[in-house]
């Protein structure tokens, strides 16, 4: 019977082997031969893309040099000519020079798409599918944006990436391909912001697609874009073409408008980057450069150079808002250039300023930023990335600034504005370092404030607050509504803002010391500054060192303001709470 037992695997093998060599009649019909067919043609697309994704498959004959990016992109002349008219023709005419050289053709992208720059990851995307005959998913690192509330269905970045594979498409004459992002950007153009329909009217210009370039004219006409964006942006016959629908739909005869003309002047002298044009024109006439709206003209279009001219003159409000809702620095935001950011938060910005539809400037960063250029690493030596680097000005600003005014945060808000977070978070750990350095005077001044604890980010040992009111951010009420904890978390910032803000009155001095460490260490949590235990053996010693500069620096400062006559007359090192707090209350 073991025996019996011991041979049944070895029969069975037998059997199977017996099988494969007897297989049975193949039997042929309509749809297994369908299937064969399809079977292979998955095969020979998977293995085609292996010719794009595989290092070891790397026999490209051709190269792609893209303006910016370090390598070329490889690919293979026949795959590309058997597929594409476009480059059909582009290797025919090339063939006798590439055969006398003994190096690989290369070709310039802004050469073979002259009208619009297309990307890396765009050119890969455009590729993979003629290589596989398979369009892929958008990449998301490239066609997202970086704000944690956006649905990704029509910010910038998905609309950018959409028109590059439109255009370069059309260019390489891949008819389908056209006809499928055709529909993708028709899709984009009512539920986007004005501003970002303008990449894709350019491309259904450029493209000749008549039909999309007048879905896209209708909605800037309906829009209230001011008109000399529109000429600035828009090629002539299209902005005259819009211009007409406008005038049409109000059904109001054109006529000539003065002070239309007077912007019209002042804005062609910031064009030829003339500020003392600009000055003798606004001296001589009865407009001023907000009327003109001619710095928020010059943080969109000229020179950073120019905008640091025209700030200089002193002529206009950097927190004036245009028809639109949007201040100076909404658009500095819009075009993302770091050096303009920086003059306007120099000469008074407003961080906290709101559009109509409430996002603030760092808001409208994010919206445009895609992941790849916020999340890569900068290699020592080269240029830090421009889109992340204007989002870490305004959220430094705002976290060196929770104290401005914050009046145009929106309760109703459906999900919490992010910069509301970051005040809460500047100002939680603001207090709770306060308490850690000075905890009778700090409790006395959250007492006023009517602020009961600040646990959540210091780590500090406080005990609950009775009415269950706290800063904690990720807290979870089912209860409670969005505008509900907007609103009690608003309560709790006003709260915080006050502590801090007695705190700078009663000690200038220390309050400064604080702020300098905010400012520098704000990322850092105060129990790991205080009680090192974590990280290496040098970064344990690095932050005792640090805590005991701080520590230093702070008794000087406190010394500092007890000799001040305003700490004199109100406070001291001996003070009970009881009696310090009726100091505070009741200054002498």
């Amino acid at each position: 019977m073991a025996a019996a037992t011991e041979m049944e695997p070895s029969s069975s093998i037998s059997f199977a082997s017996s099988h494969l060599y007897n297989p049975p009649p193949l039997v042929t019909n309509h749809h297994s031969a369908a299937n064969l067919e399809a079977v292979s043609l998955i095969k020979l697309s998977s293995d085609l893309e292996q010719l794009l994704t595989n290092s070891d498959c790397d026999y490209t004959d051709a190269e792609i040099i893209i303006e910016g990016e370090s390598h070329a992109v490889g690919v293979h002349r026949c795959v590309l000519a058997s597929r594409s008219t476009f480059f059909l023709e582009l290797f025919k005419k090339d063939k006798e020079t590439i055969a006398k050289s003994e190096q690989k053709p290369n070709y310039h992208m802004k050469d073979l798409l002259p009208y619009r720059n297309v990307g890396r990851e765009a050119f890969l995307h455009l590729l993979n599918y003629i290589y596989t005959g398979r369009l892929k998913h958008f990449p998301m690192e490239v066609s997202t944006c970086v704000d944690t509330v956006c649905a990704h269905d029509s910010c910038k970045p998905a609309i950018d990436f959409a028109v590059e594979l439109m255009y370069a498409s059309h260019v390489f004459q891949i008819p389908e391909l056209v006809s499928s992002f055709q529909r993708r950007l028709c899709n984009y153009i009512e539920k986007s912001l004005v501003e970002n329909v303008l990449p894709i009217l350019l491309v259904a210009f450029h493209c000749d697609l008549t039909q999309l370039l007048d879905q896209c004219i209708d909605r800037v006409a309906r829009s209230d874009l001011d008109r000399f964006c529109i000429e600035k942006e828009l090629p002539f016959e299209v902005s005259e073409k819009i211009k007409k629908l406008q005038i049409k739909s109000v059904n109001i005869p054109e006529v000539v408008d003065k002070p239309l003309e007077r912007t019209g002047k002042v804005l062609k002298a910031l064009d030829s980057d003339d500020v003392e044009l600009v000055k003798l024109l606004l001296t001589e006439s009865d407009i001023t450069l907000d009327q003109a709206n001619g710095l928020h003209y010059a943080v969109a279009y000229s020179d950073p150079k120019v905008v640091a001219e025209v700030l200089a003159l002193d002529m206009a409000d950097v927190n004036f808002r245009n028809s639109r809702g949007y201040t100076v620095l909404h658009i500095a935001a819009m075009r993302r250039e770091p050096s303009i950011i920086i003059s306007l938060l120099g000469k008074g910005a407003n961080t906290s300023d709101l559009t109509f539809d409430g996002r603030s400037a760092v808001n409208i960063c994010r919206r445009l930023t895609r992941p790849k250029d916020y999340y890569t690493k900068t290699v020592k030596g080269q240029e830090a990335n421009k889109d992340r680097l204007c989002i870490d000005v305004l959220e430094r600003e705002i976290r060196r600034n929770p104290l401005a005014s914050g009046g145009d945060t929106p309760t109703c808000s459906h999900s919490m504005p992010e910069d509301l977070q970051m005040r809460l978070l500047y100002l939680e750990k603001r207090v709770g370092l306060a308490q850690l350095f000075f905890p009778t005077e700090a409790n006395v001044a959250m007492d006023i404030a009517n602020v009961e604890g600040t646990s959540e980010f210091t780590g500090l040992l406080v005990p609950p607050p009775s009415n269950g009111a706290t800063g904690n951010l990720s807290q979870v009420d089912l209860n409670e509504t969005p505008y509900m904890q907007t609103k009690r978390l608003l309560a709790r910032m006003e709260a915080l803002m006050k502590t801090v803000e007695t705190g700078r009155r009663y000690f200038p001095s220390c309050s400064e010391v604080l702020d300098k460490y905010m400012d520098e260490y704000m990322d850092e949590d105060i129990p790991d500054m205080s009680h090192p235990e974590k990280g290496s053996v040098k970064e344990r010693r690095l932050k005792r060192m640090r805590y005991k500069e701080l520590k230093n620096d702070v008794k000087k400062a406190y010394s500092k303001d007890k000799e001040a006559k305003i700490a004199r007359s109100c406070l001291s090192s001996s003070s009970p709470a009881s009696s310090l707090r009726e100091a505070l209350e009741n200054p002498t």
